[in-house]
């Protein structure tokens, strides 16, 4: 998505996708980068244009998991919400491919939010579909197997890069899982033998 005024709520509202690209930074990140991390205050908001971003909570003893992912012409919700408070960042987000980003200061987020109604639309649009997607989670960890998650895991990022190939690491979705590496590299044996996944160096196939 190059253009903003591809996003539904902001079709009615050419001077508000103009603001926003006229008071936002533009920058490109490679996969990998960390664009905010975890008890870092938020100075503005990231709207992604390209590419695609994940949001991770890690616990004290250095456990990861994924709350969700931010596609092109999405926010992040939590940034939002810790921006407008002047709260410091309770997830860490990073750059799952190539992106370009668009980063709002959070002084023009309550401006808009009393200039433009799309705006807050856009907000509650956001706040929805995260808490559905942090319910999912809940239920996953709450009532699904390891092996059941893994594999929605890999199809989630294969829908995000449109591709059955994903570069992914045994490492990484343990993360993203919260649970051990050996555990992951188990279970991919098992799809694999199962015909359901093939495995290369870092990369794995959706069969």
């Amino acid at each position: 998505m190059d253009n903003l005024d591809e996003i539904e709520e902001f079709k009615s509202s050419p001077e508000l996708v103009e603001k926003l690209y006229k008071y936002s930074v533009q920058k490109k990140y490679e996969a990998g980068s960390v664009i905010l991390n975890e008890n870092a205050y938020i100075r503005s908001i990231p709207i992604v244009t390209k590419g695609v971003m994940k949001v991770i909570r890690t616990e004290e003893d250095g456990r990861e998991i994924l709350l969700y992912y931010i596609k092109a012409g999405e926010s992040c919700i939590m940034s939002f919400l810790g921006g407008l408070h002047n709260e410091t960042s309770k997830v860490k987000a990073e750059i799952e491919e190539d992106a370009e980003i668009l980063f709002l200061p959070v002084d023009k987020v309550s401006l808009f939010i009393k200039e433009y109604p799309q705006w807050l639309d856009y907000i509650f649009r956001l706040y929805h579909k995260r808490f559905e997607e942090l319910l999912d989670i809940v239920n996953a960890i709450a009532f699904k197997k390891v092996d059941e998650r893994l594999l929605n895991l890999m199809k989630k990022k294969s829908e995000l890069i449109q591709s059955k190939t994903i570069q992914v690491t045994h490492e990484q979705l343990a993360n993203e899982l919260g649970t051990a590496r050996v555990v992951v590299s188990r279970l991919l044996k098992q799809l694999e033998e199962s015909g359901l996944v093939l495995l290369g160096r870092n990369k794995i196939t959706l069969v």
